[in-house]
């Protein structure tokens, strides 16, 4: 092994280290404004309708949401009472800030959009970290 490869594998090695253990996507693309995003959502930390009914009581602006119905793994699905059958939002001055946020533009779970969703997930992997302090260096 050449000097030059022996000290960028030490290098890479210890850089490696600083890599953080979550994997980061990007979310990359463009609203098609079809509505599913808001006719099908999800809330990590609730599971039962008692629980949504409490996040509602506790958060007046949930009271804009509904349960849906229930996915194949018996989590909970939201809808928005403001969609129109067009999927557009009929109070889009008066959204939430998570609306007027999604999608994030970095994620740290693996997660799937819609299909037909104009935005696609990009996974930065080990390799895309090593790159990047390539550039740096």
């Amino acid at each position: 092994m050449k000097l030059p490869d022996f000290l960028a594998s030490i290098k890479n090695e210890i850089l490696s280290h600083f890599v953080t253990e979550k994997i980061m996507y990007k979310i990359e693309g463009k609203c098609n404004k079809c509505g599913k995003c808001c006719n099908y959502m999800y809330s990590f930390d609730t599971y039962t309708e008692k629980e949504f009914k409490f996040m509602q009581f506790l958060f007046p602006a949930y009271k804009r949401f509904y349960i849906k119905g229930k996915d194949d793994m018996g989590n909970l699905i939201f809808a928005c009472k403001y969609v129109t059958p067009e999927g557009l939002c009929s109070v889009y001055d008066k959204r939430l800030k998570m609306c007027k946020n999604y999608p994030a533009k970095y994620i740290t779970y693996d997660a799937d959009l819609h299909e037909g969703c104009g935005y696609h997930i990009v996974k930065k992997t080990f390799d895309d970290y090593m790159k990047e302090s390539d550039k740096v260096s």
